[in-house]
């Protein structure tokens, strides 16, 4: 079974999709299709997509394959990773900055370094952070996107 196939990761999916939009009027991606084609396409997308869950310590509760390309981490090992993990200690004050901003607003844009499992460094350019929630205005987490980055 692929990832994507998974029940937990179909629902993600669906409330990664949903509050994106809410918070930002736009699509994060156009697509139709059963739950499951959605979640294969997400997965599958040309742009980096990850989010974490409503932890005391966050952990990483999705990643697509260009995420997990991108860090160099199998999705079990990506999942049971904190998401502060993903950020050198250096800039850890800025990360925090930037998700209580988002905590507060919804949404907001960033730019930032990060460090993949082997220790390579890239940039982050016009990346956007998002509260995750549901249609019943659950709280699941905060997600974030991006397409540019530059190994530094």
């Amino acid at each position: 079974m692929f990832v994507w196939q998974h029940k937990e990761v179909i629902c993600q999916s669906q409330r990664l999709l949903y509050s994106f939009e809410y918070w930002t009027g736009n699509a994060l991606l156009n697509i139709t299709g059963t739950p499951t084609e959605i979640a294969q396409a997400l997965f599958t997308a040309p742009f980096v997509l990850v989010s974490h869950g409503t932890e005391f310590d966050p952990m990483f509760n999705y990643g697509n394959q260009q995420a997990l390309t991108l860090w160099e981490f199998s999705w079990e090992e990506f999942t049971q990773m904190p998401s502060r993990k993903s950020a050198e200690q250096m800039v850890q004050q800025e990360r925090d900055r930037l998700l209580a901003e988002t905590t507060n607003q919804g949404f907001c844009h960033y730019s930032g370094i990060r460090i993949s499992k082997t220790g390579k460094r890239f940039h982050i350019e016009d990346g956007i952070i998002w509260n995750v929630i549901d249609d019943e205005n659950q709280s699941w987490g905060q997600a974030a996107v991006f397409s540019k980055y530059q190994f530094v």
